[in-house]
């Protein structure tokens, strides 16, 4: 029997400065590596007709029949009062659908440009470049800048650089880098603005002044997506747009050691604690940044492919899957999130990985054809001279049967490998400081046939409150809305100190398990002395929660379930859930009271959950029926 033990104290992964990125090649190598500007043709010009010609046709079609439709597009502005709405009200979308649409609609009209070379949509691009260049902020007001000094408008004298304003850069710098000549034919200024704007904007900022996401916080905490996804725009913009080779480099190098930042504390294992829907941005975007880098350099960064902690940083996508549909979401994952299917194929070719191109290559179709997606446009590029490759790859979903993630201490299991068929189980360990964090230690999800039994509800819309001291006042953040108990009236706090501890996990052809104490992610109020929770999938059988606790007087609790679908008591020690089948419940009847409340969804926030879940959230609510001290409680999930 193949037998696994993970303690955390054995099997943490040290932060050891690895370097990968930025210890390979002194400043005077990378100078000579770097290709200069004026020379680097990273995709064909616009006049090298051949070169285009090997693009994908189909898409090239697709993508002028749509730009058709925004050659008369009126360039909206963007009111103050969209922004202030962050603070008025706490909305973000009114302001961000404007500013995203506006280069969707740039990307697009320069695609189809690129590929029809007529010169039909050159006057809406330049308006497009002009509109944006007058905006006061290129980003989100949800990301301004905590401070009396903000509430909801950007200082223009003080420019500082966040998600958005980096990916407006690389839009910018792909009009130039493709259309220059003809800009300069209706006006060297447009060309000019483009710089001097990202210059002021992006470059300057980024050099100058420290940014939070390049480093770890000063509570230790490491970097998330904003670190490699502000890189790889950062560096995808200075590649293109700066002359001065001596900035150039400077600039690069600079880069570097910021994504080193990101990568050294990154645990070896791969996993991503944000989940599959922000691994498009985390390591994803790490990826996207060592392909431009052997672009710019005759391939110089090659050897990052050959790392293992970079190979199991991408591998982790597909092993965070449930079925097609779903993926793991714990924390602020999505668990319907969008699949860059193209930059997935080209990451496992890249490893030399088949598994992560027949994933890749499963998810692409022809409705990619005609869509940009609406961040990391620079991945187009890319695409559009593999679609012959991607038309012929092998498909397929590798669904792990097991899968153990250390550092992160989450679990994956499911009755058959390489299947959806059956019971798949997740649970977590882990601590309440993580990246996007829910207080959510101990909790698990239940799924069976690639459909939710009993489900994390993830995140809803983000608002003002999502990133806020208001945080934990929006309940899917909260552990009471997870599927881990409440003691004593007390919850989970947030914090690194509210944690997991005698983590061990276990797998075998028979069963998979992870076992874990909770008592320390509750306040010390709870009177928790121990709270060992054991979550067991019985492959081909049924999934088994134990908890054997001890608390330091006669206290009570309640157990909490989650699920999208209506429930019902059988008769006492039974529910139903009635999901696409009827699901059981055991749990001891004459230890544990059954409650079972609708959630209201009637909040901002609510709308994404209900987009994500659909209209009814149920919680089951198991409250014990005496004071107890000591008592091991048993619940069993079966068809």
């Amino acid at each position: 029997m193949r037998y696994l033990l993970s303690i955390l104290c054995l099997f943490t992964f040290s932060a050891k400065a690895q370097n990968l990125l930025s210890g390979k090649y002194p400043a005077p190598e990378l100078k000579q590596l770097l290709i200069p500007q004026a020379k680097w043709t990273p995709f064909p010009r616009l006049n090298d007709r051949a070169g285009w010609a090997k693009a994908d046709a189909a898409s090239g079609k697709a993508i002028i029949q749509k730009a058709e439709g925004f050659i008369n597009y009126e360039w909206p502005g963007v009111p103050a009062v969209k922004s202030l709405q962050i603070v008025r009200n706490g909305n973000r979308s009114e302001y961000e659908a404007i500013s995203f649409k506006k280069r969707e609609v740039l990307g697009t009209l320069l695609l189809a440009e690129i590929y029809e070379n007529k010169g039909r949509f050159i006057d809406p691009i330049i308006n497009g470049v002009w509109s944006i260049c007058e905006e006061s902020f290129w980003g989100s007001p949800a990301h301004l800048p905590k401070g009396p000094q903000y509430l909801g408008l950007h200082d223009v004298s003080a420019p500082f650089v966040e998600l958005f304003s980096a990916e407006t850069a690389t839009f910018l710098a792909w009009v130039d880098y493709f259309l220059g000549e003809k800009l300069d034919a209706v006006s060297p200024l447009i060309r000019k603005r483009i710089y001097n704007e990202t210059n002021r904007r992006i470059f300057e900022p980024l050099m100058t002044k420290h940014h939070g996401f390049m480093s770890s916080n000063a509570a230790g905490r490491r970097p998330n997506n904003w670190n490699p996804w502000i890189c790889s725009n950062w560096l995808n913009a200075v590649l293109l747009l700066e002359k001065d080779d001596t900035k150039r480099v400077a600039a690069v190098s600079k880069i570097l050691g910021v994504l080193d930042n990101f990568l050294n504390p990154y645990p070896a294992d791969g996993g991503c604690d944000e989940g599959p829907g922000y691994w498009g941005a985390a390591a994803a975007s790490l990826y996207d940044n060592v392909s431009l880098l052997n672009l710019a350099s005759n391939n110089a960064f090659t050897y990052v492919y050959k790392d293992e902690k970079f190979r199991n940083m991408g591998q982790f996508i597909y092993k965070a899957q449930i079925s097609e549909k779903y993926f793991l979401n714990f924390a602020d994952a999505d668990p319907q999130p969008g699949m860059a299917a193209s930059m997935i194929y080209r990451y496992g070719k890249d490893i030399s990985d088949p598994a992560m191109m027949e994933f890749g290559a499963y998810y692409m179709t022809d409705k990619d054809k005609s869509s940009l997606g609406r961040f990391h446009y620079f991945r187009n590029f890319f695409s559009l001279f593999m679609q012959d490759e991607f038309d012929k790859a092998a498909k397929g979903l590798p669904l792990p049967g097991d899968v153990w993630w250390p550092d992160l201490q989450v679990m994956v299991s499911r009755d058959q490998a390489g299947s959806t068929k059956g019971f798949f189980v997740a649970a977590k360990g882990g601590n309440n400081d993580e990246s996007h964090n829910h207080n959510d230690i101990g909790n698990y999800v239940v799924y069976y046939d690639g459909l939710p039994v009993l489900i994390d509800i993830g995140r809803g819309s983000y608002t003002a409150k999502t990133f806020s001291n208001k945080r934990y006042e929006i309940w899917y953040n909260c552990s009471d809305y997870h599927n881990v108990p409440t003691v004593n009236g007390k919850t989970q706090p947030p914090g690194a100190e509210f944690k997991a501890t005698n983590v061990a996990y276990k797998t075998s052809a028979a069963a998979s398990q992870l076992s874990l104490d909770i008592a320390a992610s509750y306040p010390a109020d709870a009177g928790i002395i121990k709270w060992q929770r054991n979550i067991k999938l019985n492959k081909g059988k049924n999934v088994q929660v134990e908890d054997a606790l001890q608390l330091k007087a006669a206290g009570d609790y309640t157990e909490h379930l989650m699920t999208c679908f209506p429930v019902e008591v059988v008769k006492p020690g039974i529910l139903v859930v009635h999901a696409k089948q009827d699901f059981f419940i055991h749990y001891p009847a004459k230890r544990l009271q059954p409650a079972i409340e609708k959630v209201p969804m009637e909040n901002m926030e609510d709308k994404g959950v209900i987009e994500k879940w659909g209209p009814d959230i149920y919680r089951i609510n198991l409250k014990s029926i005496s004071s107890i001290t000591k008592e091991k409680i048993g619940l069993t999930i079966s068809k």
